[in-house]
């Protein structure tokens, strides 16, 4: 399982090095794909195929299932992490997630999340200023 909240800066030649826990957990191929609020989303091959899949069986007709599909696997790019760790970020990945720098690798069970630093903060802030109303909401659920 994917857990955990690291920080990394993202070099000139737009490499990012991951966690050694998140490659050993990910492997060697990954596939990272434009995410949700702004973040980066980075699956190992195995997990992505599962998503994939999944995209594959949504109903053509409906135009939200055709928009995620389109969103994610036209985002989506293959890439392998190098002897150093490191994974290339391409650039219209870079530009979406606004990454400048200091980057947060967030581990979110099944993938990580890679987040502009600054982005991240905010993010974090807001999400910590609701957390009692959303764990309220999933212990109606019954799921906390």
């Amino acid at each position: 399982m994917l857990i955990g909240e690291y920080q990394h800066t993202l070099d000139s030649k737009k490499r990012l090095s991951l966690p050694s826990k998140f490659r050993r957990e990910m492997g060697k191929k990954v596939v990272v794909t434009r995410g949700l609020d702004t973040c980066l989303f980075l699956f190992s091959d195995r997990a992505w195929r599962v998503i994939a899949k999944k995209l594959q069986v949504l109903p053509f007709g409906e135009s939200s299932a055709r928009g995620m599909a389109r969103f994610l696997l036209a985002g989506a790019t293959e890439t392998e992490v190098d002897a150093a760790g490191r994974i290339l970020i391409p650039d219209f990945l870079k530009t979406f997630a606004n990454l400048r720098g200091r980057v947060v690798l967030a581990g979110i069970s099944d993938r990580v999340e890679i987040w502009d630093k600054k982005n991240w903060d905010i993010y974090k802030r807001r999400i910590e200023r609701t957390a009692p109303e959303m764990a309220q909401t999933l212990g109606n659920l019954g799921i906390l």
